[in-house]
């Protein structure tokens, strides 16, 4: 299928700063495309670009197969932007919202009564369709805010770090909201600061820092790009040395240390070699009491490439 974004040597700069420098990406439809990156990357005037907000200065975004600029309304149409600052009335109810907007969209009346009702539903918030948005907490608005983006059923989503200042439940009620939307063959660009929402969200992955994409794709491929291995600590009682050389000789184990009261075993695949570990453990008549597994995660992906953590 062909991508829904285009994005090819973008470029952006204010004064002497380069805010974003030749960023380019696709996404297809049903995907969920993360931009993960401390704040002040370059995530959000990459993504102002990208929704027609901000001329690039350099570099080229098209939608659809239709050429983004601040006067491409054709473009813009197939866009839904969901920004990192509340854009809600909390006089008004969360059906009130959504039906002013929805007319701001160009929908008739009677379509912003009906996919008012529909995003209600998709965001979780038909139980408060008729509460002030003032009475909500910070969660519920975030969601109310990602309603605004759906009513007018674009073909791309773009969310802006969504999940800022909420508590942990409503947080995971937005994030299985945005993996719902990508079943549906919307195409999400997800910006975040947290590695755990990219690696949850997102089947591919860029790495931004200081403007520029240092890295991209699966977070498998990210993981492995780095040459990292994974880390099992087993909690021995019983002949320590005995119980590393057991560990050793097992397929897949790259080295295997005794330290202290602890196996420490390096190893790829962790999860298919932890039997084994067990196993080749208890045959030395020694037992185990405690595991500890530690996988190479993206901040360490961040961290090789950058030489400072992601939020730093």
């Amino acid at each position: 299928m062909d991508p829904v974004l285009r994005c090819r040597g973008l470029e952006r700069r204010f004064g002497d700063i380069r805010a974003v420098v030749d960023v380019g990406f696709e996404i297809a439809p049903g995907e969920t495309y993360g931009l993960l990156g401390p704040n002040g990357a370059g995530k959000t005037t990459s993504i102002s670009m990208i929704a027609g907000l901000l001329a690039p200065d350099g570099g080229e975004v098209t939608v659809l197969g239709q050429r983004m600029t601040p006067r491409a309304l054709d473009a813009k149409a197939a866009v839904g932007l969901v920004p990192q600052d509340l854009a809600i009335y909390p006089d008004l109810t969360a059906r009130e919202n959504l039906r002013f907007f929805a007319r701001l969209q160009g929908l008739t009346r009677g379509d912003a009564l009906r996919r008012s009702d529909e995003v209600l539903e998709v965001i979780g918030l038909a139980d408060r369709a008729d509460d002030r948005a003032s009475t909500f907490s910070g969660g519920m608005k975030r969601r109310l805010n990602i309603g605004i983006g759906l009513l007018h059923e674009p073909k791309l989503l773009i969310l802006d770090e969504p999940t800022v200042g909420v508590d942990p439940q409503s947080r995971n009620a937005i994030l299985e909201s945005v993996e719902s939307l990508a079943t549906e063959g919307l195409a999400v660009l997800y910006t975040t600061h947290y590695m755990e929402e990219a690696e949850r969200l997102c089947q591919r992955i860029a790495i931004v820092d200081k403007g520029r994409i240092v890295a991209e794709g699966t977070r498998r491929e990210l993981i492995d790009s780095i040459g990292e291995q994974d880390v099992v600590r087993l909690h021995v009682v019983g002949d320590l040395e005995r119980a590393a050389a057991a560990c050793a000789a097992v397929d897949g184990v790259i080295a295997a240390d005794a330290e202290d009261s602890e196996v420490v075993c390096l190893l790829d695949g962790a999860a298919s070699h932890l039997a084994a570990l067990l196993t080749a453990v208890t045959d030395t008549g020694a037992s185990v009491d405690g595991v500890e597994v530690r996988e190479p995660d993206l901040e360490d992906v961040f961290l090789h490439l950058t030489g400072r953590a992601l939020r730093d």
